[in-house]
């Protein structure tokens, strides 16, 4: 039984998640606090598997409650419960960073209560299940992974499978937090399947996340320097507005120029491209300039963008010079794109599991033996600068 904490000051809000949770299979509300400071005794009293968070609240508001919270229970998944708004959007970047895991946005434009309460039940109970049943001491193997659960990637909500119950897993990422592999730590597990052929020279780099994603991304992106010779396009599970607030930040505070792609945008190497909420990434040639297109296709794997299509857009315009990174999420989106780089060509990294804050898409790239590399987060952007700068010697000195 996963135990649930809920976090908001809103009377009506608290009792809409704890009746979305209510019908949910090992799912348990365990108590209620209406802002972050009450939350603090309650979280030391009750020790919940899982806490949502709203983020405005008085005496202690979200932001500040995950601080404090991490410096007692720095593994306790944390899941912020935002608006889909500027505003929202900002705060939710900043409770990221500040240790909470996750987040999900608050309902709009539905028609009733009983709709609101599915909205978050379908949006949330899957992110629990992932989340809560994940935390266990490094070493320690996991069971055997259940289907995974996907995530909503923008306010489209189409059918869906059921949740898959929870799965054993590792606490998030991070400075400080414990139950990871300290840097550069070799640890047992899956192996990477090396190909004859592979080390080519690399003229794109491609990365798809989920879940964790904003803090693996911000500390791949911020150790890759400006003079990076290719371009990076990224795809992150994210709604509209959250996109674009989450390249403003990446901009401001990574060496790469980094801009959430709108249509036509000509790809320039030393720069991150990232999918925006609500649209597919693609990739198009004009000449000799590969250009950016947004697609509204239907959502793929539940989600749009889908880095399986950002993926097979980039195999078929550079096959073996792309090289792909699949990092924390859950879900599968990724895989099925892997496969067609692989099959074009392209190599393919996967971060492991220790260092995943759920490892779902990576997971499912390394047991479909579609993975070249697996890697500690803290290890991955070196490697993509080395290999960049390796192929591309290599090229030159054919």
């Amino acid at each position: 039984m996963i135990s649930v904490l809920v976090v908001d000051d809103s009377v009506v809000v608290r009792r809409l998640i704890v009746d979305a949770l209510g019908g949910a299979e090992n799912i348990e509300v365990v108590g209620t606090a209406s802002n972050g400071l009450l939350a603090q005794a309650k979280i030391d009293q009750l020790k919940p598997d899982v806490i949502t968070m709203d983020i405005e609240m008085p005496q202690m508001d979200g932001i500040a409650a995950v601080k404090e919270l991490r410096k007692r229970h720095k593994q306790t998944p944390v899941i912020m419960f935002s608006t889909l708004s500027a505003a929202g959007a900002s705060a939710t970047l900043e409770a990221l960073a500040a240790g909470a895991t996750d987040y999900v946005t608050k309902p709009s434009n539905v028609g009733s209560v009983n709709e609101s309460i599915a909205a978050v039940r379908e949006e949330l109970v899957p992110k629990i299940y992932a989340l809560g049943g994940r935390r266990r001491p490094v070493g320690v193997s996991p069971g055997v992974p259940a289907a995974p659960s996907r995530p909503a990637a923008a306010p489209v909500r189409p059918a869906r499978p059921s949740p898959a119950p929870p799965r054993a897993g590792l606490p998030p990422s991070g400075p400080g937090r414990p139950g990871v592999a300290p840097p550069g730590a070799a640890a047992a597990g899956p192996r990477p399947v090396k190909r004859a052929g592979a080390g080519g020279k690399v003229d794109i780099i491609a990365i798809g996340s989920s879940t964790g994603g904003p803090d693996a991304l911000t500390k791949v992106l911020t150790a890759i320097p400006a003079d990076l010779p290719v371009p990076i396009v990224i795809t992150q599970h994210m709604p509209p507005v959250f996109t674009r607030m989450f390249a403003e930040r990446l901009d401001r505070s990574t060496p790469l120029r980094v801009v959430e792609a709108t249509d036509g945008m000509e790809l320039m190497p030393g720069r991150a491209y990232i999918a925006p909420g609500d649209s597919h990434l693609v990739l198009h040639r004009r000449g000799t300039a590969t250009l950016t297109q947004l697609s509204g296709a239907p959502p793929e794997n539940s989600c749009r963008p889908a880095v399986d299509v950002m993926f097979r857009s980039v195999a078929g315009l550079y096959g073996s010079s792309a090289f792909a990174a699949v990092l924390t999420g859950m879900g599968q989106d990724g895989r099925g794109g892997a496969k067609v780089l692989r099959d074009a060509g392209a190599e393919v990294l996967a971060q492991d599991e220790a260092t995943s804050v759920v490892w779902g898409m990576p997971g499912a790239v390394v047991g479909a033996g579609l993975a070249d590399e697996i890697l500690p987060l803290d290890r991955i952007a070196a490697f993509l600068v080395n290999r960049v700068k390796t192929g591309r010697s290599a090229a030159v000195a054919r």
